[in-house]
């Protein structure tokens, strides 16, 4: 269930969505209001849920992670046990950036980012090992147009 946000509320979520390090008088500065009211619309704001976690966006490329493999599976079990196994064994691993159930053709697509081809293949091999699945195709990113954390509220 969505939560109720006014004009306020959601300047703060787009200031917090562009840099999130930013101090409170920072943010207040420029939302238009004084530090104590937005500390506690942030505070407000993360005890329903509104915002998670905090962390930093690092550059896989930089960091020697050069291939974003989208893995798309198509599974011919859809027992929970089956799927309980699936859903630990991408949980478990790393390289798994997102996982997403999906509706249509294909059961499930994986965001998988690795240094290399080798890298991925020692992936798949491993997550063959641990789970059947029914078909898989992987799809090589070869170029990222556009990627955001940023919703458009």
């Amino acid at each position: 269930m969505a939560v109720r946000l006014d004009d306020l509320d959601r300047k703060i979520l787009r200031e917090l969505q562009n840099d999130a390090s930013q101090s409170l008088d920072d943010i207040a500065k420029t939302v238009g209001s004084s530090k104590t009211p937005v500390w506690n619309r942030i505070r407000k704001m993360k005890e329903a849920g509104v915002i998670g976690r905090q962390t930093v966006l690092l550059d896989p490329e930089k960091l020697g992670f050069d291939a974003c493999f989208f893995v798309l599976i198509r599974t011919s079990a859809h027992e929970s046990g089956w799927q309980d196994k699936f859903l630990k064994a991408v949980r478990e691993r790393p390289e798994v950036l997102e996982a997403h159930r999906l509706a249509g053709d294909i059961d499930y697509i994986l965001k998988v980012q690795v240094r290399n081809a080798r890298a991925y293949d020692e992936f798949y091999q491993a997550l063959i090992s641990e789970v059947n699945i029914y078909n898989v195709t992987a799809l090589l990113s070869m170029e990222e147009i556009k990627s955001t954390t940023i919703l458009p509220i």
